[in-house]
């Protein structure tokens, strides 16, 4: 049988869904992958890509559409690589979301444990503290927005339905200013100009903004203006600082961060705990969410007062900080330096004593405590995307605490160490989901952990 060509239109069954949320269909047994479709439709597709094993699409006409599809509310639907949900309803995608879980640890993973469930979010909108908006130039001059899917073109948006509106404010007199001081978007390809990120982020307990201004030079002209600018927009700003990256590449922030008006930080609340969180801090973008994975990760630690928890992957803190709350000693490793120090001031500004921060990374913070003979009841780990470190789970199991609680942002990720763990004498016994993310494909969720023989 002839093999499907591009361009050519196909009516087909849309059967599930890719781990990012596209439709997958058939033809002649191969499987399509089918942007924008929705499990249950039958629609044309038109054939983009043909590869040996698989093949993308589009759809090019809806003959039985779901029930569930939504008209997005967002313009650049599509075209901006942020959201990518939009076009079905939050109840499909919470039912996407936690099939994409189970999936992947029965599939990758290999086990039979079930996800109990996902907790959605109450709002699936303006429910990001951070945004970081890209400044750049096309080939109708400046421009900035998000960048599309797979690419560094920048797709313009001057409001997005995720993002807490004053950040969008907040770019708004930025390009004011930009057009006032004729300060130059910068260009990737020739590494000139001035600005290129406008980085923002909201402070849920106090409704405060800080700013941060991405440029690769510290001489800004009109700098009085330009905090005018944004002050007027966003009497809401507690501090506006610059951060000089003249380094090529993809960091957003990187090098030195000064303080144009106002204070460096601002403070944010999770779990009844503040936090000061700089420019360079991580912090959950979406709090209340947060809030709840973190409260089932501690209800999985069933930590005693007793106890003594390991929390790898720390960032500034916040699990650990919560945990400690719960039991004798924690302690969070972090290979960040600036998060390890942030984490420490958030532990003696929230009186809390019995907490401390190692600056190293996963494997040798676990591998010195190994060393050490202390025991360890309970270890946490909240990795990147691209999950643990391939020498941790030994190293873990090593240490062998009675726990294990696996914070995670990627499923394939999570089921493959899951994998590792079921050989070295762990059990995963229980898993919840929590939508973080809503609009978009990504999913968080934790899993519980216990040594052989409990």
């Amino acid at each position: 049988m002839a093999q499907p060509a591009k361009n050519s239109i196909y009516r087909a069954a849309i059967e599930g869904y890719t781990s990012q949320g596209h439709g997958v269909a058939r033809i002649d047994g191969r499987a399509v992958f089918v942007k924008g479709a929705i499990r249950g439709e039958v629609c044309d597709i038109r054939i983009l890509k043909v590869t040996d094993k698989l093949m993308w699409a589009k759809v090019e006409r809806l003959i039985e559409p779901s029930p569930h599809r939504l008209s997005p509310a967002c313009p650049v639907f599509s075209k901006c690589g942020g959201c990518s949900l939009m076009h079905m309803d939050y109840s499909e995608e919470l039912s996407f979301k936690l099939d994409k879980v189970q999936s992947d640890i029965q599939r990758i993973g290999g086990l039979e444990l079930q996800v109990e469930k996902i907790t959605g979010a109450d709002s699936i909108y303006n429910y990001r503290n951070k945004a970081i908006y890209a400044i750049g130039r096309n080939k109708n001059g400046p421009v900035s927005g998000f960048y599309r899917e797979r690419s560094h073109d920048i797709c313009p948006v001057d409001r997005c339905l995720i993002q807490q509106p004053a950040a969008d404010r907040a770019l708004k007199a930025v390009k004011r200013w930009m057009e006032q001081s004729k300060a130059k978007p910068y260009d990737e390809k020739t590494h000139s100009g001035l600005v290129r990120h406008v980085f923002c982020r909201s402070s849920r307990a106090d409704g405060t903004l800080q700013v941060t201004l991405v440029c690769t030079d510290d001489k800004l002209p009109k700098k009085d203006r330009l905090i005018e600018l944004i002050l007027d927009g966003c009497p809401e700003t507690a501090g506006i600082v610059l951060n000089i990256n003249n380094r090529p590449g993809n960091t957003v922030l990187a090098g030195e961060f000064v303080t144009l008006w106002g204070a460096d930080a601002i403070e944010d609340e999770l779990c009844g705990l503040r936090f000061k969180l700089s420019p360079a801090s991580f912090f959950q973008v979406n709090p209340r969410q947060a809030e709840l994975l973190y409260n089932k990760a501690l209800e999985y630690a069933a930590l005693g007062t007793g106890d003594t928890v390991l929390d790898l992957y720390c960032g500034t803190g916040t699990i650990t900080l919560c945990m400690a709350r719960h039991c004798r000693r924690a302690i969070g490793a972090e290979v960040v330096e600036s998060a390890v120090s942030d984490a420490a001031e958030n532990a003696r500004s929230n009186g809390i004593d019995n907490a401390e921060f190692v600056l190293a990374d996963a494997g040798a913070a676990a591998e010195r405590l190994r060393l050490s003979g202390e025991k360890i009841d309970v270890v946490v780990v909240d990795p990147p995307r691209k999950g643990l470190a391939p020498d941790v789970p030994g190293i873990i199991a090593d240490i062998w605490p009675q726990r294990v609680v696996y914070v995670s942002c990627d499923p394939a990720t999570l089921a493959r160490d899951l994998k590792i763990f079921s050989r070295l004498g762990y059990t995963a016994v229980k898993a919840e989901a929590v939508d973080m993310f809503p609009r978009s494909w990504h999913v968080e969720s934790v899993v519980k952990l216990t040594r052989a023989g409990l």
